[in-house]
């Protein structure tokens, strides 16, 4: 299908506490981290766990298991034990609704 589609309402959302949704059947970790929202793949390229169970903290998020830790602006891994990186999509908000596209990463 691709293109924004809506994964929740901005309501939805606190600060620091991750969400997980899915969209298109791609399993997706929504966070708002310093009034900013971020999309990223709702799984940990270490270890096949969601990160949606884990921790933000600086825009970051931790996932639970090993605690691995991931930029959430560039998915990019932070510490061990994960060296690769996590798909992140592009975020519009348009009112109330949060909308990600996960045809892009």
């Amino acid at each position: 299908m691709g293109g924004f589609q809506r994964a929740c309402a901005l309501s939805d959302l606190s600060e620091d506490v991750p969400l997980g949704v899915e969209i298109d059947g791609e399993p997706v970790c929504l966070a708002l981290a310093a009034g900013q929202v971020y999309a990223i793949r709702d799984e940990c390229s270490h270890a096949d766990v969601m990160l949606s169970q884990g921790e933000i903290e600086d825009a970051k998020i931790e996932c639970w298991l090993h605690g691995s830790q991931f930029d959430l602006t560039t998915g990019e891994p932070l510490g061990l034990p994960a060296t690769e990186p996590v798909p992140v999509y592009p975020v519009k908000i348009d009112g109330d609704d949060v909308l990600v596209d996960v045809g892009e990463s």
